[in-house]
């Protein structure tokens, strides 16, 4: 796997974890300063909610993780392939379920990564 897509897949990664520490850690101290367009009222009603899709965007980080510790190429490009396709279609619903920000902070980062695996 060439480098550009190495950072790019673990700056997706990083993100993933990011989301997994606010939802799941950080959900009624942090993330309100974050997620502005969600009522402040509703973070502590949330917050179990909030800690099951952390544990979704760990899971996407894991898998992202993954690829660099797989020694057989195809498959390492294969297995990032899959997560990076994974994270697009989750900014894409988020784009049209919730907010068009979802979109441009997780489907286009997982779009160029994509696209940088075909260098």
């Amino acid at each position: 796997m060439n480098i550009l897509s190495q950072i790019i897949i673990g700056f997706v990664a990083f993100l993933h974890l990011y989301f997994l520490y606010l939802e799941m850690f950080a959900w009624t101290t942090k993330a309100p300063k974050v997620f502005t367009n969600f009522p402040k009222d509703l973070f502590p009603q949330t917050k179990a909610m909030a800690a099951n899709q952390g544990l979704y965007n760990g899971f996407l980080a894991a898998g992202l993780i993954w690829t660099f510790f797989v020694s057989d190429e195809m498959w390492s490009i294969n297995i990032a392939l899959f997560f990076l396709n994974c994270v697009l279609i989750a900014g894409i619903y988020g784009a049209f379920s919730v907010s068009k920000r979802i979109f441009y902070v997780q489907g286009i980062p997982a779009i160029l990564g994509i696209l940088s695996l075909f260098l």
